[in-house]
């Protein structure tokens, strides 16, 4: 992404939560620089060049220079925001990769972790903080414009997104005992269907996936880790050795001892 060797911070950011008769007008002086205002939580609306838009939880502005701003909020559910100044050189040349102005941002928890991380960043202030800052600004602006690019999910592909990331948690703990049972009610699918699905999603069969994810795991801890093929075994839930060790061989073409000694002579 270009942002970075183009960005320079201002040093004008915060989280705050706004005050009961807050407001923001800048109809009259108009903005001097690019602004990432984002709301957490409250209630609002935004007048942007005359366009009015509702401000709430995930709300996203990327203001730029000359843009002209209005905006309120509930005084009953009042605004907290984070806000960003910051200069963009070059800008006209950059905007076939900058997202636009508003945004409802999807990934809340990635974005959010990014906004929190940059304010303590540069609250610490040390010599890194702006360069740490850059990168977060740079993280956060290419976030927008991914999601802004992405269509529309249709239902079904909401399924496939779901069963994704059930993959990556079976990936992510491949010693759980994870059933089809269990799998498909988080899934809120019926354990028939589920299996059909996730067979078409991932390619293979949730029992081919678990078991493949948890031989990978494996052969990592017998390479790099110093356990020996029981304690492996143990730690992904395999109650017997020999059938471990069958299962290691059937999908590795070598016994757990052996990928254990080639561990130890590297």
């Amino acid at each position: 992404m270009e942002f970075i060797s183009h960005l320079s911070l201002n040093g004008n950011f915060s989280k705050v939560t706004c005050e009961r008769t807050w407001k923001w007008d800048t109809r009259l002086q108009p903005l001097e620089d690019f602004d990432l205002w984002y709301a957490w939580s409250g209630t609002g609306t935004m007048l942007r060049n005359g366009l009015t838009s509702p401000v709430g939880s995930g709300t996203c502005f990327i203001f730029k220079q000359g843009d002209r701003t209005a905006a309120s909020h509930d005084p009953q559910q009042p605004l907290t925001v984070t806000y960003i100044h910051f200069s963009l050189a070059d800008y006209q040349q950059l905007l076939p990769v900058m997202p636009s102005g508003t945004h409802t941002v999807k990934d809340r928890f990635v974005f959010e972790t990014y906004l929190n991380r940059y304010v303590e960043a540069m609250l610490e202030n040390t010599k890194g903080s702006a360069i740490e800052g850059k990168l977060l600004l740079t993280l956060m602006l290419m976030q927008l414009k991914r999601e802004e690019e992405q269509p529309a999910l249709h239902p079904t592909d909401h399924t496939t997104s779901l069963i994704r990331v059930l993959a990556h948690r079976i990936r992510q703990t491949p010693g759980m005992p994870h059933s089809m049972e269990s799998l498909a009610e988080n899934a809120n699918l019926s354990p028939r269907y589920f299996s059909l699905k996730f067979k078409e999603v991932m390619g293979i069969s949730l029992e081919q996936y678990i078991i493949q994810t948890r031989i990978e795991r494996a052969e990592h801890l017998l390479r790099y880790n110093g356990m020996n093929a029981s304690e492996v075994a143990e730690a992904l839930g395999y109650k017997d050795l020999s059938f471990f060790s069958r299962q290691f061989k059937k999908v590795r073409g070598k016994n757990p001892s052996e990928i254990r000694k080639e561990g130890l002579r590297k």
